[in-house]
């Protein structure tokens, strides 16, 4: 068999084993109350060396070979940017609206506290992990970037939870929705800083980056945004077959244009997303985000194996265990405890002010983007890495059990209280 075409039906071999593991644990871990996400982290680490790896053979070598993992991670990258597009196209700033006035002190509590811990765990750990192949990570990238890693909420994670647990209509649903949003978008912006800060050559190339960076959110909020509403209003049921397409090429371009101003693509699918237009007869949602949706759930699979085979977990000696369980304290400390902590001084009773603190404290896919980001940026060690990740897999794990002693079903949620521009979901 020639070699080139050997690589194309390895690939697709290895696409068909992550498939079908994926779907296995996906539906494993559904049935005892974990979301998908959870079953799908898994699997790809399953796949890669901390299990596959310890059979005789060295399976995750023979299963994906050197040579086809490059291809596995562009197909991954373009599952990864349509399902940023998709998070940004399905945001909506009403679930934050009128919340902030009486939350502000949770939602400083939520941001500030994890960064805070964040850096003060890169300061513990950054002899043990400041050269990553052969270069030095410099401290403020590093501590800036695990402060950020340790800030984050996962939407997407979050709301399912709170669907699968009737909570949307609830105090502790709604904000719950409303902080994970603005922390997620203050997230990303500040993770944008730190891949400047890492990709640019000192404060002239960083001033650069920023600069573009600005006029990249200008044209995109006051040109392209303008042009793709009206375009939408006319739209008609004949250009349906084209739209998927167009707007498919729409998020990869914006990709591009930020890869190459030095802020990482994932933005750019995610600011494409942002500023598609949400009104209109729902042809633009049918035509184009539910092809979209589906075809970032098919691919995204590969993105976990692809995670996973970067993931050794074989490789962390007893101080990266240690540390390992350092990462998840801090990370459970930070999120869960702050939110927790000042959801109760606010007036909030206790139980609630704790499922209000376990929710917050799912990190799931949303955590996975960023620590690839850093991974591909050189901050991070695989030891440190496979520690994130787990920390990632854990946070998100815990969270169903906890609120099913926290709130369970036969009790009658308290309502929400009438909030101006809340969503009614």
């Amino acid at each position: 068999m020639p070699h080139a075409e050997w690589i194309t039906v390895t690939a697709i071999g290895g696409m068909a084993l992550v498939f079908v593991t994926g779907t296995a644990l996906t539906v494993l871990f559904r049935r005892i109350g974990q979301p998908a996400v959870v079953g799908e982290i898994t699997a790809g680490i399953c796949l890669g060396p901390s299990l596959l790896g310890l059979l005789p053979g060295d399976l995750p070598s023979q299963l994906f070979p050197e040579e086809i993992r490059p291809h596995l991670g562009v197909i991954a990258q373009v599952g990864l940017l349509l399902f940023m597009f998709t998070i940004g196209w399905e945001f909506d700033t009403r679930s934050f609206k009128g919340h902030m006035g009486s939350t502000g002190a949770i939602w400083i509590s939520s941001i500030a506290l994890p960064m805070v811990l964040g850096v003060g765990l890169a300061w513990m750990i950054y002899e043990s992990h400041d050269v990553v192949k052969g270069h030095t990570v410099p401290f403020a990238e590093f501590a800036l970037y695990l402060g950020v890693a340790m800030s984050i909420t996962a939407f997407p994670v979050l709301a399912r939870i709170i669907s699968e647990h009737n909570l949307q209509s609830t105090r502790t649903g709604v904000l719950a929705l409303g902080l994970a949003a603005v922390d997620d978008v203050l997230a990303w912006c500040m993770l944008a800083v730190v891949v400047a800060m890492t990709n640019a050559s000192g404060a002239a190339g960083f001033l650069g980056v920023m600069g573009w960076s600005a006029v990249y959110l200008v044209v995109m909020l006051w040109v392209v945004r303008p042009a793709l509403a009206a375009v939408s209003d006319r739209l008609r049921p004949d250009h349906g077959p084209y739209l998927a397409v167009l707007v498919a090429g729409g998020a990869f371009t914006s990709a591009v244009v930020t890869s190459h101003i030095g802020i990482h693509a994932i933005f750019g699918a995610f600011m494409f997303g942002l500023v598609m237009p949400r009104r209109g007869d729902g042809l633009l949602h049918r035509a184009a985000g539910v092809p979209i949706e589906t075809v970032g759930k098919v691919l995204m699979p590969v993105f976990f194996v692809v995670t996973g085979l970067s993931v050794d977990l074989t490789s962390l000696s007893m101080t990266g265990f240690l540390q390992a369980g350092a990462i998840i304290a801090v990370a459970c400390l930070g999120k869960l405890g702050g939110v927790a902590l000042s959801a109760r001084l606010t007036g909030m009773g206790w139980r609630d002010s704790t499922a209000l603190g376990v929710l917050m404290n799912t990190r799931g896919l949303t955590e996975l983007v960023i620590l690839n980001v850093g991974l591909s940026m050189g901050l991070l060690t695989v030891q440190l890495f496979s520690s994130m990740v787990l920390m990632a897999l854990v946070t998100t794990a815990v969270a169903a059990p906890l609120l099913n002693v926290l709130l369970p079903k036969t009790a009658a949620p308290s309502p929400a209280p009438a909030m101006a521009g809340a969503s009614s979901s």
